[in-house]
């Protein structure tokens, strides 16, 4: 526990990464290891990995359009209290409005389409800007 005059820990980091596996396993080992320091609960730490993952893969697949090459801007900052991230991309976006949803019948049998279902549902905060390209998002820490 803090003291009174204790100065809050945090941890900020941003970073451009390609969007290939050793990037997304460095951005998880960095976040999921800074929140272990910071003895998250291991629902935060999986609600955080599957969020990262998804943000990263909707990059890659959707924005860059599979360009595994092209840069992917990602930030974080951890404190005691809350893990928030940024992901952008610079692909073509999309209008959000038009993402399908993936609990409907018509859609439970596709082999993709619940990234933001998922984001949204381990995530406190979601908010999508830039036209589709930057995803903003937090978790607030289990108590």
């Amino acid at each position: 526990m803090m003291s009174e005059d204790a100065e809050p820990r945090k941890i900020s980091e941003n970073h451009q990464l390609q969007g290939n596996r050793e990037s997304m396993d460095f951005v998880q080992h960095a976040i999921l290891g800074t929140m272990e320091s910071f003895d998250y609960v291991e629902e935060d730490l999986f609600a955080v990995r599957i969020a990262i993952e998804e943000a990263i893969a909707n990059a890659v697949l959707h924005g860059h359009q599979g360009d595994q090459e092209r840069l992917i801007d990602i930030e974080w900052t951890i404190t005691e209290k809350e893990v928030s991230m940024v992901v952008c991309d610079s692909g073509r976006g999309y209008d959000e409005s038009a993402v399908p949803d993936p609990t409907a019948d018509e859609n439970l049998t596709l082999p993709s389409g619940r990234g933001l279902a998922m984001i949204n549902a381990f995530m406190s905060d979601v908010s999508i800007s830039d036209g589709g390209r930057r995803i903003e998002m937090a978790r607030k820490r289990t108590e």
